[in-house]
């Protein structure tokens, strides 16, 4: 596929994501609630998460931001859903990788739609954007596994 036609793809994707996210809203009940702010920007992510038999039962998102920011957290939400945090781990490493810019990282097919975010590599002030919804899931583990209860 031509470079631009490609482009225009990952753009379109990047759009779905963030107009018409399926993980958007609130959960009943949820292990851990955890705010995540951009203060560079303003991006904002609250994120809230279920877990099961110590699997990512649910996860749900709101906040405002960027397109990249909301994007980046309806995917990694629907990456999220049915594993366990050490296979959440590994994407989450993988897709650290591929925003710093690592070019294997960015065909890496387990990344799914998420290489859609692969350009954010080449806007630096935009990473902590893509990694917001992430960085939220690293402290809704912490909080699960210390067993702080939800306040």
């Amino acid at each position: 596929m031509e470079r631009s036609a490609l482009d225009a793809v990952y753009q379109e994707l990047i759009l779905k994501h963030y107009r018409s996210s399926r993980f958007r809203g609130e959960l009943d009940a949820p292990d851990a609630v955890i705010p995540m702010r951009n203060p560079v920007c303003g991006d904002d992510i609250l994120l809230q998460v279920r877990v099961q038999d110590d699997r990512i039962a649910e996860v749900r998102f709101s906040g405002h931001g960027c397109a990249i920011s909301q994007a980046a957290a309806s995917m990694m939400s629907e990456h999220a859903v049915g594993k366990s945090w050490d296979e959440v781990r590994g994407i989450s490493d993988r897709f650290r990788e591929m925003i710093h810019g690592d070019e294997a990282a960015a065909r890496d097919k387990q990344l799914g739609d998420m290489r859609a975010l692969a350009g954010v590599a080449k806007l630096p002030r935009r990473v902590k954007c893509a990694m917001l919804a992430w960085d939220a899931l690293d402290e809704a583990e912490k909080k699960i596994r210390s067993g702080t209860p939800e306040s």
